[in-house]
């Protein structure tokens, strides 16, 4: 398939990674402008829940926003145990997806505006998402906002000690393609600092099959 490039604003629109979602499996990556390549785990995205997946459901609460819910096996995971919950992401591939296998998304971005905000029970930040945008700061504050007081984020970070902001571009076997976008990476000491700062309590930290989570309660306004 020929690549074509991507919007700088919707880097996720791009045929490849929806010809990814398609097919259930990669690779694909994002590329650093120091060749360092992220992978993108797309066969475990487009699988059902594992048992890291299953410890961040686990601990959920209330109504439920996946934000970069990818091709929904979260939300769809949810719909299955009746558990109300809504997938967001920017690439109609992933949310086509997700409403096929029985989820329900929106083709929205976490900075636009989004339905109950200030209502939402829980949060999921999950497969390195809280890297949206490059800043997760102002990350966590939009999502302190989405959500009700006391509600709770469940974010995935780097398992190592990193603190890095830095434009990729996705990449496949056929090379780049696509704007360059921001990006970042936090650990679990780094993202507590983070949320200590912004108003954030963190309540829990653990790592399941080498895949490290951090909860954090939404502090009032």
């Amino acid at each position: 398939m020929t690549a074509v490039a991507a919007s700088p604003a919707h880097p996720w629109t791009a045929d490849p990674y929806a010809a990814a979602l398609r097919a259930g499996h990669g690779p694909l990556y994002l590329l650093r402008a120091d060749g360092a390549r992220l992978p993108l785990d797309v066969a475990r995205w487009c699988a059902r829940p594992d048992a890291a997946d299953l410890s961040v459901l686990d601990r959920c609460r209330g109504e439920i926003l996946d934000v970069g819910c990818g091709p929904g096996r979260m939300v769809a995971a949810l719909a299955r145990a009746a558990r109300p919950a809504l997938g967001i992401d920017t690439a109609p591939a992933a949310v086509a997806r997700t409403r096929a296998s029985g989820g329900t998304a929106l083709l929205r971005s976490v900075f636009q505006p989004l339905p109950a905000e200030g209502r939402w029970g829980s949060a999921l930040l999950v497969d390195g998402n809280i890297g949206i945008g490059g800043d997760p700061s102002a990350l966590l504050r939009r999502v302190a906002a989405v959500l009700e007081p006391g509600g709770l984020l469940i974010a995935e970070t780097a398992p190592d000690p990193v603190d890095e902001r830095f434009e990729v571009r996705l990449a496949g076997a056929a090379g780049a393609f696509g704007e360059a976008f921001p990006w970042a990476r936090v650990g679990p000491a780094a993202l507590g600092a983070l949320a200590r700062r912004g108003g954030w309590r963190p309540v829990d930290r653990w790592t399941v099959d080498g895949r490290a989570f951090s909860a954090l309660r939404r502090g009032a306004r």
